[in-house]
């Protein structure tokens, strides 16, 4: 999903200005797989540290947890992220050199929002904020923040800002699966989130109407000429969007595999639009 996110934005700069630079795409995908790395490294500190990540608990069950499994140990699961930190630091310097004081603002914005998602006093995760954090990361932040690397200006990035509304919407579902499956135990230990504070209903009401915005506004962005007539190519994916809200609507419990399965939905969309917009350029319209 980064990866997807990433390259709307520097596709999009392809459209607008005819040119595309391999080392900057590279550069700006390198730090922001570096950063999210390390976001989920500290993620996974800070819960266990706090008692939420424990033998038994639910995200130990579909996925290798590097703490509770002992394959690191705290410090070096903490030493591991902040070196992660610093090298998507060192590359945000780097793009900033190259192209202006705003690549590293984006830079500090992402790694503080990553960091202290979990972490003390902020810890935002546990103040129902996941989902909102996720959206302006995964959306405006790194699409508009590719766009700028690309072309070292924001005029043109409307479209970029347009495009990265439905993906960061997308990702921010993930998340509100992940929620949602876990329901039951971050209410047991206390942790408030979007599911805990609206419930199983009102999450899955959240949790449609979000994919219904998703898609409403990849089609409005077309109506409006801010994304070319190609991006529909990412309503292909609604099929699959239709049987996943299917699947939750009508499962007696939500599905373990609900965040893997939403993600899967957003990285489809995103392919989806990605060829698309290759298209767009190849084959304008």
């Amino acid at each position: 999903m980064t990866v997807v996110a990433a390259t709307t934005g520097a596709m999009l700069a392809l459209l607008a200005t005819g040119s595309f630079s391999l080392g900057l795409y590279g550069l700006t995908l390198l730090g922001l797989i570096a950063a999210h790395a390390a976001t989920n490294l500290v993620n996974d500190y800070f819960d266990a540290r706090y008692g939420v990540d424990r033998p038994g608990a639910p995200t130990t069950r579909y996925r290798p947890h590097p703490l509770i499994e002992g394959l690191l140990t705290p410090a070096q699961a903490l030493g591991i992220a902040l070196g992660l930190y610093a090298l998507a630091l060192l590359v945000g310097v780097g793009l900033a050199a190259l192209r202006g004081w705003p690549v590293l603002l984006f830079a500090l914005i992402g790694g503080l929002a990553g960091f202290f998602y979990t972490a003390g006093p902020v810890k935002y995760k546990y103040r129902a904020l996941g989902e909102l954090a996720v959206f302006l990361m995964w959306g405006p932040l790194m699409v508009v923040g590719s766009f700028y690397v690309q072309t070292g200006s924001f005029a043109g990035a409307g479209s970029a800002l347009w495009a990265s509304l439905p993906i960061g919407l997308l990702v921010a579902l993930v998340l509100l699966a992940n929620n949602l499956k876990d329901l039951s135990y971050d209410r047991e230990m206390a942790v408030r989130t979007l599911a805990t504070r609206l419930g199983r209903a009102g999450a899955l009401r959240l949790y449609v109407a979000l994919i219904v915005a998703a898609y409403a506004l990849s089609a409005l962005g077309v109506l409006v000429g801010a994304l070319p007539a190609w991006s529909l190519l990412a309503l292909l994916s609604i099929p699959k969007a239709w049987a996943l809200v299917r699947a939750l609507r009508s499962a007696p419990e939500i599905p373990p595999d609900a965040d893997p399965r939403t993600a899967q939905l957003a990285t489809l969309y995103g392919l989806g639009l990605l060829v698309g917009l290759l298209l767009a350029y190849v084959v304008p319209l």
